[in-house]
């Protein structure tokens, strides 16, 4: 009894704190404006059961797609098992699920092999990024706790899976001794050649058994509210992030409906524009830009995808679209917590003028996010800010726009001189 009543106390306070710290994230993103993003339902349906669920995205890149596909399975299947803990730490029982006979055995069996396959994946994941080194893991944003973040995770999954398997190698043994209530339930073709290291005293397989099983299930509850804190919150959010996501082509901007509304008054004088509130053109800080835009920002897996496509990266300019999200999550909790009047904005203090004026809109880091992620359209907003607020560019920019004031486009001849080069062949 006092072990279910520690179980419920433990149970209730793990969920209690991930409510509070999804609260959290929830009024972060509430920061920013409206966005509609209700429209064609079925589509956004089909876009989340392809990209969230599917995965398919992450195939463009085979192997590491197969080893995530296994962790992903893992996770997602293995999480049936847990449900049978959750029910025996409740109400005092064991294997409350082995009445099932055969499909209980075929259940346990496949979890097993799930759970050396995530084991073995996320050995092959923590070689990759601090022994091969690969370079999509590096950067000036990958600093000491996102370079920690992912190592923290793949650790603590090898030693669930760990704890996972040798607890069923215990149970195996209590089992073939009749002990207690350990009653023969479930298949165990992979755990079977962990009980040689085992000790072969019941009181040692008892302890052993119910460690790994605590040791299993607090290790969840900690992951549970250890994701608000990491980048794995994609586990959570990648579902409604590529549901919400841009359906609209690549690329294309959004018309402003305060200019559009003035262009329409200067082409059209009896046209009356509707009041509005003042607004601010482009963003500023995060509360200039969508909720869309924010919750993004807390998606992000900081995989590297974007920047290892960018164009601007590549060729060594400041640009990394990946920094674009964790800078737009830093700012954004950082308001949260103190506020806007704090003398700082994300534009400047945050992402710089050379990091936005850097990209060429090519929207490769868009395509290349496996969970729908659109860095450009932070980019765009921060620009409008910087040409529409305070009138503040590159020369490049500013010549092209003054030649499109006064000459129809972003040339220097004038539109009676465009056939010139007709004429001369």
């Amino acid at each position: 009894m006092v072990s279910q009543i520690l179980f419920i106390v433990i149970t209730l306070a793990a969920i209690a704190l991930f409510s509070y710290n999804l609260k959290k994230v929830i009024r972060n993103i509430r920061l920013g404006r409206a966005a509609n993003r209700s429209d064609q339902p079925q589509k956004r349906m089909m876009t989340m059961l392809k990209v969230a669920f599917g995965q398919t995205k992450m195939f463009f890149r085979p192997i590491p797609a197969f080893l995530h596909l296994i962790v992903y399975a893992g996770f997602v299947i293995i999480n049936i098992e847990v449900l049978e803990i959750m029910i025996d730490g409740i109400f005092g029982t064991h294997r409350i699920f082995g009445g099932l006979g055969t499909l209980y055995n075929i259940l346990i069996g496949s979890f097993e092999f799930l759970a050396l396959g995530v084991w073995l994946a996320c050995a092959i994941f923590l070689i990759r990024r601090n022994v091969l080194k690969l370079k999509r893991f590096s950067g000036v944003e990958m600093k000491s706790w996102p370079r920690s973040d992912a190592n923290y995770i793949l650790i603590t999954e090898i030693l669930l899976m760990t704890a996972f398997l040798t607890m069923n190698a215990a149970d195996a043994k209590l089992q073939a001794m009749g002990l207690g209530h350990y009653t023969a339930a479930g298949a165990f073709p992979v755990s079977q050649f962990l009980q040689n290291l085992l000790p072969d005293t019941a009181a040692g397989l008892i302890a052993i058994e119910r460690g790994c099983w605590w040791f299993h299930i607090i290790g969840i509850f900690a992951f549970l509210n250890y994701l608000p804190y990491s980048k794995h919150f994609h586990i959570i959010f990648a579902f409604p992030n590529t549901y919400f996501s841009n359906l609209e082509p690549k690329g294309e901007f959004t018309n402003m409906e305060s200019v559009t509304n003035e262009v329409k008054a200067m082409l059209d004088p009896s046209f009356t524009p509707p009041e509005a509130a003042p607004g601010r053109f482009g963003a500023k800080d995060v509360n200039d830009l969508t909720w869309v835009n924010l919750m993004n920002a807390y998606t992000c897996t900081e995989c590297g995808r974007c920047t290892s496509v960018c164009p601007a990266n590549i060729t060594g300019k400041l640009l990394s679209p990946r920094k674009i999200m964790m800078d737009t999550r830093d700012r954004m909790e950082e308001v949260g917590k103190n506020g806007l009047e704090d003398g700082k904005s994300l534009i400047d203090t945050y992402i710089t003028r050379e990091e936005i004026w850097a990209c060429t809109s090519c929207n490769a880091c868009t395509q290349a996010c496996p969970i729908n992620i659109d860095p450009l359209s932070i980019i765009t907003e921060l620009r409008r800010y910087a040409v529409m607020e305070e009138s503040q560019s590159p020369a490049s920019i500013n010549t092209m726009l003054g030649n499109i004031e006064n000459n129809g486009a972003p040339w220097k001849y004038s539109p009676s001189d465009r056939f010139n080069w007709a004429k001369e062949s």
